[in-house]
């Protein structure tokens, strides 16, 4: 089916744009009320992650709400571990956690591949429903999690402000770490090769934790097995969110995709020159921009679309839209995205 908007898909191959295409990571979930009335009705974010209808419903929610110009398929990073045979649970105000974890051989061991058609059979049927829905209005994001983030959280077992037990395994059995992390990078793999054949547009790779290891860890443990997931992913354009990670902007030149995200810790203008012309950059408005009042928000958006220019730029905030942020101000944002952007293309001679 042909994009009636597909601003999104030729931003990321840096194809000229009329304007900057938007969308914001987690913009699907808590801001909208129209969200946290169809959360309501279940047990929660599992449950609803795992019922097709209702996941294509809310991820749709932000493209008829906010008018944004893709839509993100609603899911979970750790639906990967789940798959891999290590099951989790959503703690109401506390997070994701494993009541196992992997520490031995022994764990490892009772481990498998994923298998995307039987063991994420639900988010295939969610996007294939989405896509049906969205009936080319917009492109749909499928994503994953980088292999690093899901490894810190399968030997962690929660979240964690320094994820010690994850980055003691690197040091203390290396051997037994590149097992597990090439274990989920081949699930992964599989499972946006069956994201995409269901219908995802683009797809993205998400390394929530990447700025927690050093830079000769992370070329390591991180941005090799992320370099594989690119170069094997060759059907659609493929964006690499890797945050806190600014020590590796100039190796992020050479990964096989299309879009580098930065947070909004990462300088635009030196982020591009460390990153290069031939790659597409998303991002980088800071979440807490949007508590301020409208004309700041459109202040520091007109700023940061001065900066990032009119190629190669797909407009985002550094990291996901925080749940007690007003879906007004987000408003805000995009609409300054669509109109500020348009007027300074307009302006190119």
């Amino acid at each position: 089916m042909e994009l009636q908007n597909d601003l999104l898909i030729r931003a990321a191959k840096g194809e000229k744009v009329e304007r900057t295409p938007v969308w914001l990571m987690r913009q699907a979930g808590r801001i909208l009320p129209e969200y946290r009335a169809v959360r309501n009705r279940l047990s929660g974010f599992i449950e609803l992650a795992q019922t097709p209808e209702l996941a294509a419903e809310v991820t749709i929610q932000p493209v008829d709400i906010l008018g944004v110009d893709a839509a993100i398929i609603f899911s979970d990073i750790l639906v990967i571990p789940e798959a891999m045979g290590l099951p989790y649970e959503m703690v109401e105000k506390k997070g994701p956690r494993f009541p196992k974890t992997i520490s031995t051989d022994e764990d490892l061991k009772a481990l498998k591949k994923a298998d995307a058609k039987s063991d994420l059979g639900y988010v295939l049927e969610a996007i294939k429903i989405t896509k049906k829905e969205l009936n080319g209005r917009v492109p749909l994001i499928g994503f994953a999690g980088a292999p690093w983030t899901i490894f810190c959280y399968m030997v962690e077992g929660h979240g964690s402000k320094t994820f010690s037990k994850a980055r003691r395994m690197l040091y203390n059995d290396p051997m037994m770490a590149d097992q597990l992390l090439k274990l989920i990078t081949d699930s992964t793999i599989e499972y946006l090769k069956a994201q995409i054949k269901a219908g995802a547009d683009i797809v993205q790779v998400f390394d929530s934790w990447a700025g927690i290891l050093g830079p000769e860890q992370y070329q390591r443990f991180s941005m090799k097995y992320i370099a594989e997931i690119c170069d094997a992913i060759t059907e659609v354009p493929v964006t690499v969110f890797s945050k806190g990670a600014f020590f590796a902007r100039s190796e992020m030149r050479h990964l096989n995709c299309e879009t580098i995200g930065l947070d909004w810790s990462m300088d635009i203008q030196n982020s591009r020159r460390l990153i290069g012309e031939n790659k597409t950059l998303q991002g980088n408005l800071d979440p807490c921009a949007l508590y301020a009042p409208d004309v700041e928000i459109e202040k520091a958006t007109k700023k940061m679309l001065d900066e990032f220019g009119t190629s190669r730029h797909i407009a985002n905030l550094g990291h996901g839209v925080y749940p007690d942020i007003d879906p007004n101000k987000v408003k805000v944002f995009i609409n300054t995205v669509k109109e500020y952007s348009a007027k300074l293309r307009s302006t190119e001679i």
